[in-house]
């Protein structure tokens, strides 16, 4: 492989005067042209489908015939497109910024929500990725059409041979008419990850920019988050544009400018969660310590899953005095340690785990459900896809869509089933569990002089992060082990739907030997990982001991998009030692995990043997 890159220290960055750096080439690529279509279906045939963006890709190498999500060969080429175009959004947008002072809040919106839909488990549905590229097409239009009535040059597009064979993502033009499914399909393959593999011919940095355009996405997705609870800042969209729009350019060919903008793109996600915990409280408060319960009641019911909490307080609203019960699903299972959402008396209770049980989950729902945002799977043929509406980014062929939070037709349908019966609510509630919410960040620093003294007093010798993204590999297994295994002193945070692991057997962990604090303490949805980072920050001050000195051992398990943002968050910050599993990154070659265990000591997680992991993690705290 190649020479492995020497990288420069957290937190610097390599500084351009510009990422534009030739001349624009005169390119506009019609889609029904007869210079692509000859070529176009052998290209398809030849490249076929590939993608490696989340954990469970097949065999951790690659998804090149359908996606362990679902997602076809047709869907896959589509997103592959749209992230190309907004790769041209981005770079249109920032030129734009640069040199003629021009900010269009409508791209920015546009842009988040569109990359947010390419994230794995958002939309399966091919004829809503039609409608983005459409959509980015005419934003590109509009702010080439207002940088050049400035009087200032189009943005221009450099040479770069990872692009070769097709127009440069920033000049690429394309007819409203020629927008087709089957056209944008084949040049899908055109722009996917296996032709751009034959031409950058180094698979290292071909994953380090892949690992920028998925941190991109996931910060995008929590930006958005933030815009739907009433907070916005350009900024932050705007150097999220300009790491996507630098991988197309002459400087993404260093591994070390890809690196340094890769630490960048954590560190404006950083500011971006910090928005979407201020969007949070701000609306609901601040999230207290509550119990939830699993058993449901008589009567019709809908089951929200997801992670926007938007989404949930407006049904909650629309299902005022109809004697319909909401129930939270998945991620959505933090919600009711809301103050605002809680108060709500309709807001009963949780019903099943985590997003990858769905399909049992939902098959045994006897009312409506709603899918905000990821993650949704394609219902198995004559189940529950009747009763499943989606909403936002989200969508499946198949299942109705709802749009600006009309969820009418959501409650009809609610209103029409017939809901949990007194006997089939009793069958429930005979194994129904409690579990405790709401440990956000103002509820865990009022109890940090409990902690504090606690670890003064040796009674809780560490703090273990336990979160992330939970999946359907058995492997996952591993970190209900671990946490099984660990001694009665030491407490877990946990965040993300990796708590299902933890507590979907009811276990009751207990308080610190000798101490009134919780063992298992739940901070909340993966979009409150900003608060278990400040909670890290507020020990680090109190104790005057740097972040990677603290009694914390984090052992973090990875899905996504959005675990990767908050991963670069976390290697920004210069935080070391993360355990990280069950695997991998498929899209990091060797090469570049050794980088980032050079730089940040990354380890993988030993999943056939937890007690060693647990063993070293200890040992780890004694050495510091």
């Amino acid at each position: 492989g190649p020479s492995r890159p020497t990288v420069r220290k957290s937190g610097e960055t390599t500084m351009m005067t510009s990422i534009f750096l030739r001349p624009p080439a005169a390119a506009a690529l019609r889609v029904g042209s007869p210079a692509l279509a000859p070529g176009a279906v052998l290209l398809r045939r030849a490249l076929g489908m590939f993608c490696y963006q989340c954990e469970q890709t097949t065999h951790g190498e690659g998804c090149k015939t359908v996606g362990v999500c679902g997602k076809t060969e047709e869907t896959a080429a589509l997103q592959d497109l749209l992230v190309y175009r907004l790769k041209g959004l981005a770079g249109v947008t920032v030129h734009a910024n640069d040199a003629a002072g021009i900010v269009d809040p409508a791209a920015n919106h546009f842009f988040k929500g569109a990359i947010f839909s390419t994230l794995t488990n958002v939309n399966f549905d091919s004829s809503r990725f039609v409608e983005y590229v459409r959509e980015a097409n005419e934003h590109m239009d509009r702010i080439s059409r207002a940088v050049a009535a400035k009087g200032v040059p189009t943005v221009e597009a450099p040479d770069v041979p990872w692009f070769s064979g097709v127009p440069h993502p920033f000049a690429w033009t394309m007819a409203p008419e020629d927008v087709t499914l089957s056209g944008l399909e084949d040049l899908g393959h055109q722009v996917g990850i296996e032709k751009r593999r034959s031409l950058i011919g180094n698979e290292t940095l071909l994953g380090l920019h892949e690992l920028i355009t998925y941190g991109v996405k996931g910060a995008a997705a929590y930006s958005h988050h933030a815009a739907l609870g009433g907070k916005v800042d350009e900024e932050s969209t705007l150097a999220l544009m300009r790491a996507l729009a630098f991988t197309c350019t002459p400087a993404a060919a260093d591994p070390n400018n890809v690196l340094a903008m890769a630490m960048s793109v954590g560190e404006t996600n950083l500011s971006i969660m910090g928005m979407l915990e201020e969007a949070h409280t701000g609306r609901f408060g601040h999230p207290a310590p509550t119990q939830v319960s699993t058993a449901p009641v008589e009567g019709k019911a809908i089951l929200v899953s997801g992670h926007d909490l938007t989404d949930l307080e407006a049904l909650l609203q629309q299902t005022e005095g109809t004697g319909i019960s909401v129930y939270t699903h998945g991620e959505m299972l933090p919600a009711h340690g809301y103050p605002v959402l809680r108060a709500y008396p309709h807001l009963k209770g949780h019903f099943g785990g985590a997003w990858y049980r769905q399909k049992i989950d939902f098959s045994h729902f006897p009312g409506a459900i709603l899918m905000t945002t990821n993650c949704v799977l394609d219902p198995p043929q004559g189940t529950y896809a009747d009763n499943l509406f989606t909403t936002g980014e989200t969508g499946v062929v198949g299942v109705q869509h709802l749009k600006e939070k009309a969820f009418g037709p959501l409650i009809a349908r609610a209103q029409a089933l017939e809901g949990f019966t007194v006997e089939s609510a009793a069958r429930a509630a005979a194994s129904a569990v409690t579990h405790t919410v709401g440990f956000g960040r103002e509820a865990m620093l009022g109890a940090a002089p409990a902690v504090l003294d606690a670890i003064g007093e040796g009674k809780l010798k560490r703090l273990f992060l336990i979160g992330g993204c939970d999946g359907s590999e058995g492997s996952r297994r591993y970190y209900t082990q671990v946490a099984g295994k660990l001694p009665d002193s030491a407490a877990i945070l946990t965040l993300g739907c990796a708590k299902f692991r933890l507590i979907s057997d009811g276990v009751d962990y207990g308080k610190v030997k000798g101490t009134e604090l919780p063992r298992l303490i739940d901070m909340g949805q993966c979009n409150d990982s900003f608060a278990a980072v400040q909670v890290a920050v507020a020990l680090s001050k109190a104790t005057g001991l740097p972040v990677n000195d603290l009694p914390l051992s984090m052992d973090i398990s990875w899905f996504e998009q959005k675990a990767v943002a908050v991963l670069l968050s976390l290697l920004h910050l210069g935080v070391t030692d993360i355990r990280l599993g069950p695997a991998l990154p498929a899209f990091l070659t060797p090469d570049a995990v050794g980088i980032l265990v050079d730089k940040f000591n990354i380890k993988p997680a030993d999943l056939k043997h937890p007690q060693e992991d647990i063993e070293r993690m200890l040992q780890e705290g004694q050495q510091q």
